[in-house]
């Protein structure tokens, strides 16, 4: 099977949907010797920065000599994207035998008359085989979708890591922060630590599944923390400390969401420490400093200065919004918007846009896009601007355009779907 042909294949199982449960994966992962029990794991779920906090701890195991790989989704451009080992993202080829492998079992269940496995279950535990074949040491995994009925839900981690928990999904997880709560904590472990930055409601559904599990609970702003001492364009000075230690550390993401991440991640890699002596407070700070996660608050400068970020929901929005006030105070943005569909629009345009805002709507690289039109009506509806919006349906065009109205001088944010910022951030590589 080749790259074209794996992702051919890949999006022949889209017919399949998403669905939430265990049964097919763990039933596909047994046919395949479970190569997901050959290395160590830590685990991590969120409403928001659960990629960022991943990559971070991943940056900072590679950074003490051991073998990492780091298992993310969605993509902003390439599916290899999603299967990183030592910061090096999956070869076309060995993404391809890995699907291709991965579809010989998923031939024998719909032999054996078992359901077929979703398009996520099958890339999940390719995933899970390429890091077994590839003899990692430990694998940072990034939860799907929720937490407890996740197919990445079939690991015993050495950490589980909940960043935060707001309302999401609630199509899936329930209608409360608590019932959601519940599916973020369906990844705690007997016995096995958790880190977490919920507040509130949610932190008490934590805090008593990790009770019941006989989990150490590490809460941030209680246990640990994070102060930011200086920040700029090119990232922030952070200051992280706990009961019994501290780190001082240049990270080169910015805003205060990634301080919170940051400590998140810290804490994680930490406890790995206590039983590996290569996981130093020196290789600690070089992971944290030399971290890459692109398309969250990812900053291009030039004329003009492009920010791009994945903010897809009220949470999100509601940081990149104070971000963009905390770095550049007092200026108006124009902004290149799209979001799906099935999202609170309306509150995440209230969130995001303030009347000397542009915006130019297009539609993100995705069938649930919501159409330009119905986002513009709901921007002129509520008064949120003051200028008209605009529409681009080609997202170049819209990028274009932006640039045009902001000026060499000026600032263009895109935002409002991953599906978005990873086929604008193609656009601009090429020019």
């Amino acid at each position: 099977m080749s790259y074209e042909e794996a992702l051919k294949y890949l999006q022949s199982l889209m017919t399949f949907g998403s669905q939430l449960g265990l049964v097919r994966i763990k039933e596909l992962l047994k046919l395949m010797g479970n190569p997901q029990n050959s290395y160590k794991t830590i685990h991590v779920t969120g409403t928001n920065g659960k990629g960022s906090t991943s990559a971070m701890i991943a940056s900072m195991l590679t950074a003490s000599g051991i073998s990492t790989a780091l298992y993310t989704s969605p993509h902003l451009t390439r599916y290899t994207e999603r299967m990183n080992i030592n910061g090096e993202e999956a070869a076309p080829e060995d993404f391809a035998r890995a699907i291709d492998y991965t579809a010989k079992f998923v031939q024998q269940m719909i032999e054996q008359e078992f359901e077929h496995p979703t398009e996520f279950e099958v890339v999940t535990a390719a995933a899970f085989y390429f890091f077994a074949e590839k003899n990692v040491e430990v694998a940072v995994i990034e939860v799907g979708l929720g937490g407890l009925l996740d197919s990445t839900n079939v690991i015993i981690p050495e950490v589980s890591v909940i960043t935060n928990v707001t309302l999401e999904h609630m199509d899936r997880c329930g209608n409360t922060i608590e019932e959601i709560a519940c599916h973020k904590a369906g990844i705690i472990k007997q016995g096995r630590p958790v880190i977490t930055a919920a507040q509130g409601p949610a932190l008490a559904v934590i805090r008593q599944k990790a009770a019941e599990a006989g989990s150490v609970l590490n809460v941030y702003d209680k246990d640990f923390f994070s102060h930011t001492s200086g920040y700029d364009l090119t990232g922030q000075q952070l200051e992280l400390t706990d009961l019994k230690h501290e780190l001082s550390v240049r990270l080169p993401l910015m805003g205060e969401h990634q301080a919170v991440n940051a400590a998140l991640a810290w804490q994680a890699v930490s406890c790995l420490g206590k039983r590996d002596e290569r996981i130093t407070k020196q290789n600690m700070r070089q992971g944290l400093e030399s971290t890459k996660w692109p398309g969250r608050f990812e900053v291009r400068r030039g004329q003009p200065t492009v920010i791009f970020d994945g903010a897809h929901n009220p949470a999100g929005i509601k940081v990149l919004r104070q971000t963009l006030n905390d770095y550049l105070p007092g200026r108006a943005i124009v902004f290149v918007l799209g979001i799906l569909r099935d999202k609170a629009i309306s509150e995440m345009l209230t969130t995001l846009l303030t009347s000397g805002d542009k915006v130019i709507v297009t539609l993100p690289l995705s069938e649930r896009a919501c159409p330009a039109a119905q986002l513009v009506t709901a921007i002129e509806q509520q008064k949120l601007i003051s200028a008209p919006a605009y529409v681009a349906e080609d997202f170049s065009e819209a990028f274009r355009l932006a640039c045009q109205l902001a000026g060499a001088e000026g600032i263009v944010c895109v935002t409002g779907s991953l599906y978005l910022i990873g086929v604008v951030r193609q656009c601009v590589a090429r020019q």
